[in-house]
């Protein structure tokens, strides 16, 4: 089976191109205004008009307000929308309901203990991601270049979809997928040269090994 990938914090058509280029499943626009990765939703309207065709657009929301959901969500036409923080399940289940999009909720892990946090979601989102938890006084709950022990999700017969984040790199990838069996993958500052700052020859590598490691 091919390995699904998200390009995330995407803030620059030419990124998006080569991601979708490259073969992307999914382009990730965060809407958090601590992030270095921040859009406003002026910005998602011109960069909509840039995009490629194909990948689908997810956009990655932190506690957000229900206007700035509305919103992001019309200027970028996306397709899912990413909750990454402390939102609850009936959150989620409102949001959906709301938007008329897919759910993807982000849930945090370091231990298999941790995994459990995403069971009462499952009713309510189409897809669980697991990222590593940020380092202690971190302002961002992802996109902090960390990792969690892949190796807890080996074997783990989930009865839901879910995603792999946290730390991944062109050149970890593969260890990544081989010790967790990862069917998808999120990836942002892992494709940056700085952060915020993504790089089209990077986005290569990673969709590339990503492939390569199926």
């Amino acid at each position: 089976m091919p390995i699904d990938v998200k390009i995330c914090g995407i803030s620059e058509a030419a990124h998006a191109h080569a991601a979708a280029m490259y073969g992307a499943r999914w382009l990730g626009f965060v809407f958090f205004p601590k992030s270095p990765r921040n859009l406003t939703v002026e910005a998602a309207r011109k960069l909509a008009q840039q995009l490629p065709a194909g990948p689908k657009r997810v956009g990655v929301f932190v506690d957000a307000p229900d206007a700035l959901l509305e919103s992001a969500t019309t200027a970028l036409s996306l397709n899912a929308v990413q909750l990454h923080g402390h939102e609850t399940p009936e959150d989620a289940a409102r949001i959906k309901g709301m938007l008329g999009v897919r759910i993807i909720k982000a849930v945090t892990v370091s231990t298999e203990a941790d995994l459990e946090k995403a069971e009462p979601y499952i009713p309510n989102v189409d897809r669980i991601l697991f990222d590593a938890k940020p380092p202690e006084g971190a302002v961002l709950p992802g996109g902090n270049a960390v990792s969690f022990p892949w190796h807890i999700l080996a074997g783990k017969k989930l009865p839901y979809k879910w995603m792999l984040a946290g730390g991944l790199t062109p050149e970890n990838v593969r260890e990544a997928i081989t010790q967790s069996r990862a069917g998808a993958l999120d990836v942002s500052s892992g494709v940056e040269t700085a952060p915020g700052k993504k790089s089209s020859v990077l986005i290569q590598a990673f969709l590339s090994a990503a492939k390569a490691a199926k």
